[in-house]
């Protein structure tokens, strides 16, 4: 079977009536992993950061206390507002998407990317960002994994409505179609070859209401999408999580991640 690396179709606002929920909804990186990847990529103080496709930011505060300065950019203008609350000094929002790529942006040590590469031109993100990667920096995708613990049993049903709902987006059966190439293919075929995951396993308290957020959090199931299905499935979503947790509250495990790519042969 051919191996595909085309991009999914750009849609600037796909995820504007998502960045609501996002916070809320999606499992947040460990902070034990934000540390580890600090000292992977050696991040100095005096270093620069670029989080692309930085949603509301949660990976870019993250990163501020470790950086001189730290560059989100997103193409939706609620997730940026969302971002700039709070945000430290040394972070700085910009719109736009890696379609923007460029030398004029600066130089950077460290660029990290949280649940958002596989929505870019894989290949040409990675053929830009060579050029802006300082030698011997790196790329940082990070990302969440369930392992299969009886503690996540619940999920399966919760994976299965969500589906159901998010069925007919074509741009998700592309994601996921088999002949796509994973991520780790696409770096093992970029100048960033030299791959090593990091991953801190967390058990998690969850309240059963956020799995609501979860779902409108996802581009495929968002409001925006769904319009007057996103109703029904907010219904369907309460009525299983009074079955599956009737004090209100859920445990999962997830493993926060983080694929650390350096260059296979940095002469620069």
């Amino acid at each position: 079977m051919p191996i595909s690396t085309e991009a999914v179709p750009f849609e600037p606002r796909r995820f504007r009536s998502a960045a609501a929920h996002y916070m809320a909804g999606r499992p947040g990186y460990a902070p034990r992993l934000i540390q580890r990847v600090v000292e992977f990529g050696k991040l100095g103080a005096a270093d620069r950061v670029l989080d692309l496709g930085c949603g509301p930011g949660q990976l870019a505060r993250a990163f501020a206390p470790f950086a001189g300065e730290v560059l989100g950019i997103d193409p939706e203008p609620e997730m940026l507002r969302l971002a700039a609350r709070g945000a430290p000094a040394n972070v700085k929002f910009l719109e736009g998407s890696s379609y923007g790529l460029g030398p004029h942006l600066g130089m950077f040590r460290l660029v990290i990317m949280g649940r958002s590469f596989h929505w870019m031109d894989r290949v040409d993100t990675l053929q830009r960002l060579d050029e802006m990667i300082e030698p011997g920096g790196a790329v940082a995708l990070f990302g969440d994994k369930h392992p299969d613990e009886p503690a996540n049993a619940w999920r399966q049903a919760f994976q299965e409505l969500v589906e159901r709902y998010a069925a007919d987006d074509p741009h998700r059966h592309q994601r996921h179609e088999p002949g796509r190439a994973s991520n780790v293919a696409v770096l093992l075929n970029s100048a960033f070859a030299e791959l090593e995951e990091i991953s801190v396993i967390e058990r998690r308290d969850l309240p059963a209401a956020a799995l609501i957020d979860r779902a409108l959090s996802i581009s495929s199931t968002s409001r925006a999408r769904l319009g007057d299905r996103a109703d029904a499935l907010v219904a369907e979503i309460g009525a299983l999580t009074a079955q599956l947790a009737p004090a209100g509250h859920l445990v999962e495990v997830v493993a926060s991640t983080a694929l650390m790519a350096h260059r296979g042969r940095d002469i620069r």
